[in-house]
């Protein structure tokens, strides 16, 4: 078996189990000796910045000297980034080793009532076991969806962490902020600190609640720990982070935004439990450093210059509201196009509203994903005066790149598997040049 076998056997799985539930991870993890309990982790949930905060917490520790898995969803430029040590993807020869030691566990299992296990669960699976082999210092797992049901739930980790709650898979999770939130608050355990910055009523109250229901003691952004003084200069974000225990004024960070100071603020006060709990050393200038040189591909992230090209994965509307917030305030007076594509299970009239003040021309286009609406569909439901659609994504970021002036900016965004494709696409490019 090679890497592109292994791969292609791991994408050959249902997507969604047919009894959902945790019953299958279970059996797996008694099949490979429990390597969940071996494992010192931080469990993140939450609708957006699931990503940017792991990566923040993942710095953190890094740059205090530890060895730090990650385990995220979706990947961006290769499967392999999924499950990485210090920010370094699983190796091939790593991955086909797990997948051979996964497939006949799979098999074993298809046969009993409990049924087939699924992608995610198989690659869950695979990072257990690929972390505990490894002998990390701590690991940090992301959710891949909601948080009670998914497999990664298994862990007992030492802090939770939920980011926000927003309307999103609401197919799979409920129509509903608190139905969405019962969901994401699955992950708090009993007596397991909770860190979120949660801050939509009718979800605080179900998340606080769940916290109250497990003794879990609850940090809250904007009640126990604060950013604040922030400002905006040569680029970077800056601001001051303030809790009970500790003051760090003028922290500076690459990634754009206003909200990438609430996901590094989840990240710090995650961070200054920890050191409290494990008898770790704080740093001060070492956490400065840490969250300086934090990134997280496809985030506001700018993959050309001239003209401007920014890559987002904004794919539901809370993330279409931060893309435009972050525009405003970084570029208040350019002309905006906008190559947007979706997929069919996403709000997308929603949001279109939201963009359609805010973008000069619109360029519609799809992608080769299942689920990806046609640009025909998205020109139609546009109420948008400047608009194209175009079959190829390529040719619409061509057309843009064609009228563009020193004036422009040029915006992609609507899916992060899409922006996947973008971005290896960019990739290519310029390694050929």
């Amino acid at each position: 078996m090679d890497v592109n076998e292994a791969i292609g056997w791991i994408h050959g799985r249902l997507p969604f189990g047919i009894k959902p539930g945790l019953k299958r991870m279970e059996w797996f993890m008694e099949q490979l000796d429990h390597p969940e309990n071996k494992l010192r982790a931080i469990h993140i949930a939450g609708t957006n910045g699931k990503g940017s905060t792991l990566s923040y917490i993942r710095n953190l520790l890094q740059y205090h000297g530890f060895r730090v898995g990650t385990f995220t969803s979706p990947y961006i430029m290769k499967f392999h980034e999924r499950i990485s040590l210090n920010g370094i993807p699983i190796s091939d020869e790593d991955l086909v080793h797990h997948v051979k030691k996964i497939k006949p566990l799979y098999e074993k299992l298809e046969q009993t009532p409990l049924g087939a296990a699924t992608e995610f669960e198989v690659i869950t699976a695979i990072a257990f076991d690929y972390f505990a082999q490894q002998e990390v210092d701590y690991v940090i797992f992301e959710t891949g969806l909601g948080g009670r049901l998914d497999s990664t739930n298994i862990v007992r980790p030492l802090i939770t962490v939920i980011t926000n709650v927003g309307k999103d898979h609401m197919n799979i999770l409920g129509d509903t902020y608190e139905e969405i939130a019962f969901e994401k608050a699955g992950i708090i355990k009993n007596r397991i600190p909770l860190v979120t910055a949660v801050n939509q009523r009718d979800a605080r109250k179900v998340v606080c609640s769940q916290a109250r229901k497990m003794h879990a003691p609850v940090y809250e952004y904007g009640k126990d720990f604060f950013s604040s003084n922030h400002q905006l200069d040569e680029g970077k974000e800056h601001f001051t982070f303030q809790s009970s225990a500790v003051q760090l004024d003028d922290i500076t960070l690459n990634m754009k935004g206003t909200h990438q100071t609430v996901n590094a603020s989840l990240a710090l006060q995650t961070f200054l439990l920890l050191t409290e709990m494990e008898k770790l050393e704080f740093d001060p200038l070492l956490v400065k450093k840490a969250l300086l040189h934090t990134t997280w591909p496809g985030r506001f992230e700018i993959i050309q210059d001239n003209p401007v090209i920014i890559l987002d994965g904004a794919h539901n509307e809370e993330g279409i509201k931060t893309l435009v917030d972050t525009l405003n305030r970084y570029y208040p007076d350019h002309r905006r196009q906008l190559i947007f594509t979706v997929l069919h299970d996403k709000p997308v009239t929603g949001m279109l509203s939201l963009l359609e003040n805010h973008v000069d021309q619109f360029r519609f286009t799809t992608f080769d994903f299942p689920r990806a609406i046609s640009p025909k569909e998205l020109y139609k439901k546009s109420r948008a005066s400047h608009k194209s659609w175009h079959q190829s994504w390529k040719e619409a970021i061509e057309k843009c790149v064609q009228t563009a002036s020193d004036k422009d900016v040029i915006v992609i965004t609507g899916s992060l598997y899409f922006i996947s494709e973008v971005r290896n696409y960019f990739d290519r490019i310029k390694r050929l040049c």
